[in-house]
């Protein structure tokens, strides 16, 4: 018995963090996790069996292949375009700063298309494992067929993604033909980073004033990558004679694209790993109780403070708190915004927490539209009861420790109204509670 609980005990110490930076990969064959065996639950599975079953059918073109018919099929918008240059992905020998790499997204589903690209690249976020990878075959046929590929994993799951089966922007030094220089490192990017840090090895259409970044140019010389010329690649709105715009289904690579994915891709790997984190906690302390005979549903200090501290990361990233603010006001495509802020729930004065701002932030009211996602309320109980009171607590001024100073009063009471007006299975004691900041 005591070599059982020194095992455990480990276990929990190894994964006590209070951060999740770099951290290494979660087993994705725990117990509480079986990520390769599990039942699938997202939006690209279902498609999956829809062809199965042939209650669904996509159409092949000449041009694009199943791309048109796949994003229709997924509802997921061409507004989203963006493009990628540098050769970062398994297609890479097709990349190139001609002929890049195009994704779209919408909030749970990914899809990655190369002009003459043997493949559509997909990927999902389910419910209770993360984010599930994908390949369509882009020759036609009578029955296309989606195959899972979690080889994709070699990539997925590492400390960029947070240990566990995620996403990742990164910003890279690139060459003229589009090869990274990895000496030189780079970045991953998400709301928090600088523009300064960010794009490097993507294409960025739209205006950010005086604001740099890393997007639109090539590192001119080896030994000094960082020596960009940056002015080049700043304020771009047309990417004629960069590559030929008539191959893609947008024209652009839109700057307020590329940064609500950013945002998204972190806080999707953040709530798996919550989720993952805590699950594994709960099983852990469930061999625990099982070996001293306790209770099965107790959960000692241990696993408290893992389920605290995950919730609190959780909680930080959802509002902003560490966002990197914006010398001068950013302006995107008016189709991406207009297509992204009007999917809502919207509150009965008509606000949103997909409410663009772009002047000094991201968003108008913040706190991330992903609290409304399956995903997030498919966190294990133990976490999200932790995250609501935790996040009560700041919203309505019972918290005003520093880390979230950045909040307004106007902003706590906006985003308060809006989740009281929005969100499903909050817990009673919002409604009891004035609205507003104490």
């Amino acid at each position: 018995m005591h070599k059982i609980l020194a095992g455990v005990a480990a276990a929990v110490s190894a994964f006590a963090f209070t951060d999740f930076e770099g951290s290494y990969i979660l087993p994705q064959d725990h117990a509480a996790i079986q990520y390769n065996t599990a039942a699938v639950t997202n939006r690209v599975a279902g498609l999956q069996q829809r062809l199965r079953e042939g209650t669904a059918t996509l159409k092949f073109d000449g041009r694009h292949g199943y791309l048109n018919s796949v994003l229709k099929a997924l509802n997921v918008p061409v507004s989203s375009q963006v493009l990628v240059y540098s050769k970062t992905s398994f297609q890479a020998p097709r990349i190139s700063p001609r002929i890049p790499r195009a994704l779209y997204f919408t909030d749970d589903v990914f899809v990655g298309w190369v002009p003459g690209g043997d493949v559509l690249e997909i990927a999902s976020v389910d419910n209770r494992l993360g984010v599930v990878f994908y390949t369509m075959d882009q020759e036609a046929g009578p029955k296309p067929r989606i195959d899972r590929r979690d080889e994709c994993l070699q990539c997925h799951a590492s400390g960029g993604t947070l240990g566990v089966p995620g996403l990742v922007v990164r910003s890279v030094y690139v060459e003229q033909s589009g090869m990274p220089l990895f000496h030189a490192g780079g970045f991953v990017t998400d709301h928090r980073s600088p523009l300064s840090q960010r794009w490097g090895g993507w294409y960025v259409t739209g205006t950010h004033g005086s604001q740099r970044h890393m997007g639109n140019v090539f590192a001119e010389d080896r030994d000094h990558p960082d020596d960009l010329d940056r002015e080049k690649g700043a304020n771009v709105t047309d990417l004629k004679g960069r590559i030929d715009v008539e191959n893609y289904l947008a024209p652009s690579s839109d700057i307020a694209a590329l940064m609500v994915l950013e945002h998204q891709t972190r806080m999707t790997n953040l709530i798996t790993r919550v989720g993952w984190e805590v699950r594994m906690a709960l099983s852990d302390q469930q061999a625990i109780n099982q070996a001293l005979k306790e209770p099965q549903d107790q959960i000692g200090d241990s696993a408290r403070r893992r389920i605290e501290s995950a919730a609190e990361s959780l909680l930080k990233y959802t509002l902003f708190a560490d966002e990197a603010l914006l010398d001068a006001p950013v302006k995107g495509s008016p189709s991406f915004a207009r297509d992204f802020q009007e999917q809502g729930p919207r509150d009965h004065a008509g606000r949103s927490l997909r409410e663009l701002d772009l002047t000094r932030r991201m968003f108008r009211y913040p706190c991330s539209f992903l609290i409304y996602s399956a995903a997030f309320d498919a966190l294990p109980a133990a976490v999200r009861d932790r995250f609501y009171r935790r996040l009560w607590e700041v919203l309505t001024g019972a918290d005003r420790t520093p880390v979230y100073a950045r909040l307004t009063a106007a902003d706590r009471k906006s985003v308060y109204e809006i989740l009281l007006d929005t969100k499903r299975n909050l817990p009673e004691y919002w409604r009891a509670s004035p609205a507003g900041v104490k």
